[in-house]
């Protein structure tokens, strides 16, 4: 019987190939389908968003065809690894609604970003088990109540986006905490407390300036990893030498509309920096770079410096000073480089400063901008200076006496 069904079945075998050869038909390819977990994911996500006046990025998601088609969805055989939603081209419309929770459930997601939009409700907790998640970007929207402090188990998490929101309360010391984090973007918020210390070796962006965060800063607050750091437009205070002489990888420095103290390490002017913001503050002391200053812009006014100004700052292209103490006379090496056209802009306006050995006939460059007024002398030559400097052109004798007393 058994050799029977044997050879039952070879001739069943032969015949079905020799149909094949003499009438051949297409045979499907298997395809990987999502898998129901991801599938069903995402038409909660959809349900629970809309697209704005205009937008037209949900158009592609029909669910009787492959989501992984969809706009915005990337696949890796049946998982979704990436999802953008959102159209991103520049001032395309957003998304509204909010960000339902099965979110979490798309567990090899490494990528989640929305594009500006109303999106608004909290941050869903489930995106803290997304343990694959390297990026999260959720940007320019209505998100509000605490950034989750859950998002401290992401240990893969590299880029952290969550600015232009609602969010309000403290930094999580566990964010801060992330292992790998590399960007953490937290700017125009609503967020308070002190400024936690970050211990990832890799955080190479940080920036929470427009937020309400208090307190002082530790001296190994921040890693010396940091190239670019903004925490403008808060209440922060406190001296910031010993931390800044730590941080020389920085390229952009922004800590301005800030109540820091203390004095300017001469160190810092010997970073990579482009553009130095340490404006509207309560620094004192003197200015004493290193050595010949290369940063582009730096901006420096509305604090408490005092003394002399060093020549070495001559070759900075745009330089605020104003609206400080500084005395003396100003070096004949920026009288030099400004007729020269090589400042751009320098502003020495309410200070105490004695003189300028400038030429009353000597032509400022149309490119140039000076502004000398509020000064303990007459300005030998006439220059345009903003509105904020009044139309007072010398300080007040009993002024200027008083300071040199």
């Amino acid at each position: 019987m058994a050799e029977k069904q044997r050879s039952n079945g070879f001739v069943c075998i032969v015949f079905f190939l020799c149909l094949i050869q003499w009438n051949p038909i297409p045979i499907p390819v298997a395809v990987a389908i999502l898998e129901p977990v991801d599938f069903l994911a995402l038409q909660s996500i959809r349900k629970s968003l809309e697209d704005m006046p205009g937008s037209n990025y949900f158009s592609s998601w029909d669910f009787t065809s492959d989501p992984c088609n969809f706009a915005g969805v990337y696949c890796d055989s049946d998982k979704v690894i990436s999802l953008n939603l959102g159209d991103p081209r520049a001032d395309a419309p957003g998304l509204t609604g909010r960000l339902d929770s099965a979110i979490g459930r798309l567990s090899a997601l490494a990528e989640l970003s929305i594009v500006p939009g109303r999106i608004f409700g909290a941050l869903p907790q489930s995106i803290s088990q997304l343990k694959s998640l390297r990026f999260l970007a959720v940007s320019r929207n209505f998100i509000s109540g605490p950034i989750p402090a859950s998002l401290g188990q992401l240990s893969n998490l590299r880029t952290l986006d969550l600015s232009y929101n609602l969010f309000a309360g403290a930094i999580p010391t566990s964010v801060a905490s992330l292992p790998e984090l590399s960007n953490l973007i937290l700017c125009h918020n609503r967020l308070s407390g002190s400024v936690p210390p970050f211990t990832s070796q890799t955080l190479t962006r940080l920036d929470l300036k427009h937020n309400d965060l208090s307190g002082s800063l530790a001296p190994d607050s921040l890693p010396p990893s940091l190239q670019y750091l903004s925490l403008s437009w808060n209440r922060l205070s406190g001296p910031v030498d010993r931390l800044l002489n730590r941080l020389d990888q920085l390229n952009y420095l922004d800590l301005s509309m800030n109540q820091f103290t203390g004095t300017i390490p001469g160190r810092i002017f010997t970073f990579p920096i482009t553009n130095l913001q340490l404006q509207r503050n309560s620094f004192s002391g003197r200015i004493l770079p290193d050595n010949q200053v290369s940063i582009a812009t730096i901006d420096l006014s509305y604090n408490r410096l005092s003394g002399e100004i060093s020549p070495l700052f001559s070759t900075v292209q745009s330089l605020y000073l104003n609206n400080n103490r500084f005395t003396g006379q100003v070096p004949g090496s920026f009288v030099d480089r400004l007729l020269a056209a090589n400042i751009q802009i320098l502003y020495l306006q309410h200070n105490f400063l004695t003189g300028i050995q400038i030429n009353p006939t000597a032509e400022i460059p149309v490119s140039s901008s000076l502004c000398l007024q509020y000064n303990c002398m007459v300005p030998p030559i006439q220059t345009p200076c903003p509105l904020k400097a009044g139309n007072q052109k010398t300080r007040p004798t009993a002024q200027c006496n008083e300071w040199r007393g």
